[in-house]
């Protein structure tokens, strides 16, 4: 898979993905993550980018015409059009299920605004997906890129190895992950639960069902909705939260 971002700070993209599982993935050939200085399709020797908004307001707009010519180099360098996402605060909230959704593209590229924008008509032009990876504003997009360019890329085939997994961590069937534990079996005075040392793997899996389940309705209820529960589940839930609200009234 190719991911390619529309940048002002190409370096910044070069120095957070080539580490880690991402840099193996890179090394090996299974993704490429190319930069693009949005700077140099700028028309003026001080590669400006930028100026002021018609109408007024506070701060300066990233020009229409050096944002349309980068993302064309990558279009004429691949061959077609591209699937297009600008990381901003307007766009749909990120999620695993759209970062499968992702993964299935050859190619996907990033437009990283900074200032306070991008002019809206190349937009229009270019962008197929407005994303967001959470309602707060950031300086730009490179650091909401480099999120989503980690876990996208988890999902292609052959990133992860066989002791590694895309599936099986938090956000699995709309749950959080189960506790894990390490050696030593005891640490500042806290055991390892006694279920994980027994080797009973249907018990151990019972426990972390219930562990994810648990986690869930306690830190992230709003997954529950579309989390398939059993009927047993959801009462075990309904108990929980009864047990919450008295143990709260009590403090």
């Amino acid at each position: 898979m190719n991911f390619h971002v529309l940048t002002l700070f190409p370096e910044m993209i070069r120095q957070g993905m080539n580490t880690s599982i991402i840099g193996r993935a890179i090394a090996g050939g299974l993704l490429s993550v190319d930069s693009v200085n949005i700077r140099d399709f700028a028309f003026n020797k001080h590669q400006k980018v930028d100026d002021y908004p018609y109408g007024g307001g506070a701060g300066m707009l990233m020009q229409a015409e050096p944002v349309y010519l980068a993302w064309e180099s990558i279009k004429e360098k691949i061959g077609y059009k591209p699937r297009v996402i600008y990381l901003t605060p307007q766009g749909k909230v990120f999620n695993q299920k759209m970062a499968k959704e992702f993964a299935a593209e050859k190619d996907l590229v990033f437009l990283c605004g900074h200032y306070e924008g991008i002019d809206e008509r190349v937009l229009e032009e270019v962008v197929t997906d407005y994303v967001s990876i959470g309602d707060y504003v950031l300086t730009g997009g490179e650091l909401p890129a480099m999120v989503m360019i980690d876990s996208i890329s988890r999902m292609v085939p052959g990133v992860l190895t066989n002791k590694e997994s895309g599936e099986t961590e938090s956000f699995s069937g709309n749950l959080l992950e189960y506790p894990q534990y390490s050696r030593p079996e005891e640490w500042h005075g806290k055991k390892v639960p006694p279920v994980l040392m027994s080797g009973h793997h249907a018990n151990i899996e019972a426990w972390r069902r219930e562990q994810s389940v648990l986690r869930t309705a306690k830190w992230r209820p709003d997954l529950l909705k579309q989390a398939d529960l059993t009927n047993k589940e959801w009462n075990q839930v309904r108990q929980w939260k009864k047990q919450w609200r008295e143990e709260n009234s009590k403090e």
